[in-house]
């Protein structure tokens, strides 16, 4: 691999500030972000892609290659938490199993974003639509997840308990999937002249909200490394291997039926990132016998440094190579 592509993605200011981050927990520096802050920042970047989003699928509209796109996103969503599960009950119990399938059958916004910002520095182009799909592939992980633990559990006493309302209310409206959702059709509605008014604050100023973001998920992620040394050499294994196996099923499957670079590269990173925030939550409600000490580590603590900073340009490259 090139390592222009990896310098390219490092030497961007939001990764870095997110390295910085971590360095201050390494050296045991005082430097935090006070708490409502990170909570604004989120909620600030999920309008940002969904407006955007919008947008841009106001301009292209609906048709039969941005359905196919779509239904790739599903599929894969679907797919990948069935053989996660069957891969990690190799070695796990059944809810772990369930816990990690799921949160590594999701989707990471963050590193969704940060492809984009990837994207936009080296000029590829992709579709606005993508938005859509990373809206779409949230869920279906924490559904299957539910599944596999009912049919496979074989002492649940929960599960007759368990307020299933309360756990597809958290599947499909927690609140980043409904911000997105939200926001991607307020800029579907509004089109151009919405996201011009809009552009200033939630186009001008994405990368600098984005380095305040890294900057604390930095700090969060190294905390959490410490928990990691615990895991053992198969689960740390899974958390860097297993994005990289989910990554090259989507670039085949969109190779396969026509996909664009672009968006290839942005449905790869989505299939090869892993939940920290929806799927962690739904978990916890829904499967408490799973350890949080295992899935949330992961998670957080490898797989997306990982992806934030060899994982992006390693999918481009793969991209590259097949794409030309």
């Amino acid at each position: 691999m090139d390592i222009n592509l990896i310098a390219q993605n490092i030497l961007n200011p939001p990764i870095l500030f997110f390295f910085l981050g971590m360095l201050a927990v390494f050296l045991k520096s005082d430097l935090t972000i006070p708490q409502p802050l990170p909570k604004l920042f989120s909620l600030y970047l999920l309008i940002a892609i969904g407006l955007h989003g919008g947008y841009e699928l106001s301009k292209s509209g609906l048709n039969l290659y941005i359905l196919k796109a779509l239904s790739l996103a599903v599929f894969m969503a679907f797919l990948v938490p069935i053989y996660s599960y069957f891969i990690l009950r190799t070695k796990l119990d059944t809810y772990n199993s369930v816990a990690l399938a799921a949160t590594y059958g999701s989707i990471s916004a963050v590193t969704f974003i940060t492809g984009i910002t990837y994207l936009q520095t080296i000029g590829v182009e992709y579709g606005g639509y993508m938005v859509a799909a990373m809206t779409l592939m949230e869920s279906p992980a924490i559904v299957i997840g539910l599944v596999f633990a009912a049919l496979f559990a074989k002492k649940n006493e929960n599960f007759s308990k368990t307020n299933w309302s309360e756990i597809f209310k958290e599947a499909f409206l927690n609140p980043s999937v409904f911000l997105l959702i939200g926001a991607l059709i307020i800029g579907i509605l509004t089109g151009e002249k919405g996201w011009t008014s809009m552009e200033p604050l939630f186009g001008a100023l994405f990368k600098g909200i984005l380095a305040f973001f890294l900057l604390d998920m930095g700090i969060v992620a190294a905390k959490r490394i410490y928990e990691s040394k615990k895991l053992g050499f198969f689960l740390i294994a899974f958390a860097i291997v297993m994005p990289i196996f989910n990554a090259l099923v989507a670039m085949g499957l969109g190779y396969y039926f026509g996909i664009s670079k672009g968006d290839a590269f942005l449905l790869a990173l989505l299939s090869g990132s892993a939940s920290y925030i929806a799927v962690p939550a739904a978990m916890r409600l829904s499967v408490p016998e799973a350890n949080p000490g295992i899935y949330l580590p992961l998670s957080l603590a490898i797989t997306f440094p990982f992806n934030i900073s060899i994982g992006i340009p390693l999918y481009y490259f793969l991209i590259n190579l097949l794409w030309g």
